[in-house]
């Protein structure tokens, strides 16, 4: 049967997605990944002197280089050594002297602790080391395992002990006088004189 000219006409469609109606979905927004929890970061050193609300800010202050206990002061002066008498004539200084070391030995000082100096002739055990050379008798003093007997003519040569015992058995009065300052000054804790009482006040 003939179609009508005014019949609508059926275009073929063209193969692709469908549209139907009700059927269209709105395309969704993709969202960011939640952060993953991680250690907070450290702030800056300049961040870290910025006050907190309701906290003051901290006060900076320079730091002692040296710092010392409470109530002691930084630095000590060195302390004078004590000075005893033992009275004895010259010709038993010697005597007395090693009468003093004995009793030194027996209070548990050291021997390495003890220089002895004379100022008239050498102490006998000086004589004899230096018998075997004065490498070998000043060695000795280098090892620093026993009492030291030396000249007050070579107190330049001695080093400094705890105790030092000054033995007054001959020699000048100047000669004396000026060796018991530098006899002084190598003791760090004591200095025994011995000789004759009144010979010492002038010297003293």
């Amino acid at each position: 049967m003939p179609h009508s000219s005014e019949e609508p006409k059926i275009h073929p469609t063209v193969p692709g997605p469908r549209t139907a109606a009700g059927s269209t979905r709105t395309p969704q927004v993709s969202r960011p990944a939640a952060p993953v929890p991680g250690p907070r970061p450290t702030p800056s050193r300049a961040d870290r002197s910025r006050p907190v609300p309701g906290r003051p800010a901290p006060v900076r202050t320079a730091a002692s280089p040296h710092p010392t206990p409470a109530g002691r002061p930084a630095a000590q002066a060195k302390t004078t050594p004590q000075i005893q008498l033992v009275p004895a004539d010259e010709a038993a200084a010697v005597e007395a002297a090693d009468e003093t070391v004995d009793k030194l030995l027996d209070e548990g000082c050291p021997p390495a602790d003890i220089l002895v100096l004379t100022t008239g002739d050498p102490h006998p055990w000086a004589q004899h080391e230096l018998s075997f050379g004065e490498d070998s008798y000043w060695r000795q003093q280098a090892e620093g395992e026993d009492v030291f007997y030396a000249h007050t003519s070579d107190v330049d040569r001695t080093t400094a002990r705890p105790v030092v015992v000054f033995v007054v058995n001959g020699g000048t009065d100047q000669e004396a006088a000026r060796a018991l300052p530098e006899a002084l000054a190598k003791a760090s804790s004591r200095l025994i004189v011995c000789g004759d009482p009144q010979r010492l006040r002038n010297l003293l």
